[in-house]
């Protein structure tokens, strides 16, 4: 909220339009431009509305020149990064006019805003820009211009760059710019709408008994995301976390739910509050051969990661051994190099088909959750073959095999939050 009244809403592309958006570029750069069901959507929802003309005259410009832009990429053969985030941008710039044309139908003053008329500016990085150190400033000086009994619907995702050419924020998308947003203002809260009801206890599409989680820290949440909750990417949440705004995420399909607040503030006393899980993780084990010691045996396996461009998902290591797991974006090929580089030094055993199963908890209550666990494990003959506890202190991690997973999951949640153990 600002002042008394209004507010800000940062929308989405409509439906499938970004993913329509990338496809015509594709056909168009095969010599075929056709935007028909991007049009068709579009139009439907100004027909549907009865909207005003100049909504429509807006949005069809909008396509038109969309329109205009294939059939340069058509002719010219080339589709660069940077006219690929153009190219995106129109999904998002129609969205925010329909959007707003719809509010002011209903009785709620609105206005469209293209997010950089707003003070969201990003670096060059086209495909995954990144915000402007300071850019706090420019969106509170901006929004001083915005009548504060009007909400500023504001286009998601896309920004300008210093030169005034569009970007798209890439990791954290339209998230992000509501939370830059909704920080670089100071607002009591902001609010995140998704399909869900919350963050919640598990991936209700395994577990059907899964249960939204009232409150959860940021540390907590972005443990979550990276361990594969589709809910806040750890990067929207950065602008939150910096100026200490709690967030709300929202079901769309079930406005009267609460949601869950991610905070600061401590959350309620539970044991474990999430459980998450990444398939398709490729394990590797790295024996030291060489009498290295400690510190240059570690050295070289990092190097080693390094020049081989590989990030690691979880780690445990002693002192001449180390266990990690690599998601699946890692190509074989340089898994294969970054063996053939260690083995001077090193028996490196590499192992696909392994889960990485999470409990988000309180870590300093770590042997009552782990005797928890083990016993379900054990009754269930599901075998752990790598641990780690996080040096977030909000983590416990289990590597398995992917055949295992589904019932490791739906058992340690009857356990964890059905009072079902069953053992």
């Amino acid at each position: 909220r600002r002042g008394a009244g209004g507010g800000a809403v940062v929308c989405s592309a409509m439906g499938k339009t970004t993913n329509n958006l990338l496809s015509a570029g594709d056909f168009a750069l095969e010599g075929s431009v056709n935007i028909d069901a991007i049009r068709t959507l579009h139009t439907a929802t100004l027909d549907e509305f009865d909207m005003p003309k100049n909504t429509r005259d807006d949005v069809m410009s909008l396509l038109n020149e969309c329109e205009d832009m294939l059939n340069g990429v058509r002719l010219i053969q080339e589709l660069s990064p940077k006219s690929l985030d153009q190219l995106v941008s129109y999904g998002e710039r129609c969205s925010v006019r329909i959007m707003a044309a719809r509010l002011n139908q209903i009785g709620i003053p609105a206005q469209a805003f293209d997010s950089w008329e707003l003070g969201i500016k990003t670096d060059s990085t086209f495909g995954n820009a990144v915000l402007l150190p300071g850019y706090e400033e420019g969106v509170r000086e901006a929004f001083k211009r915005v009548d504060p009994n009007v909400v500023a619907v504001v286009t998601g995702f896309i920004a300008h760059d210093p030169n005034g050419k569009i970007t798209t924020l890439g990791r954290g998308g339209s998230d992000l710019t509501a939370t830059a947003i909704g920080a670089a203002l100071g607002l009591d809260e902001i609010q995140v709408w998704k399909d869900v009801d919350g963050i919640l206890s598990s991936d209700p599409r395994l577990v059907k008994n899964a249960v939204s989680v009232n409150t959860v820290t940021y540390e907590e949440a972005s443990e979550l995301a990276y361990f594969g909750a589709q809910v806040l990417h750890p990067i929207a949440m950065q602008p939150a976390m910096k100026f200490n705004i709690p967030v709300r995420v929202k079901n769309s399909y079930n406005p009267s739910a609460k949601g869950t607040v991610i905070s600061n503030s401590k959350a309620e006393p539970r044991l474990v509050t999430a459980i998450t899980y990444k398939r398709d993780a490729t394990l590797v084990d790295i024996q030291c051969t060489a009498m290295l010691g400690a510190y240059g045996f570690l050295a070289k396996v990092f190097s080693s990661f390094e020049r081989n461009r590989i990030s690691v998902d979880v780690l445990a290591s002693s002192e001449v051994s180390i266990s990690l797991t690599l998601d699946q974006s890692q190509k074989m090929g340089s898994i294969l190099n970054l063996k053939k580089d260690m083995e001077p030094f090193a028996d490196v055993t590499v192992k696909e088909g392994k889960s990485i199963l999470t409990l988000i908890t309180d870590v300093d209550r770590s042997s009552e959750v782990l005797s928890k666990v083990f016993t379900v494990f054990q009754a269930r003959g599901i075998k752990v073959e790598m641990m780690s506890q996080g040096a977030s202190k909000v983590n416990i991690s289990f590597i398995l095999s992917d055949d295992q997973l589904e019932d490791a999951v739906l058992s340690l949640h009857e356990c964890l939050f059905e009072d079902k153990c069953g053992v």
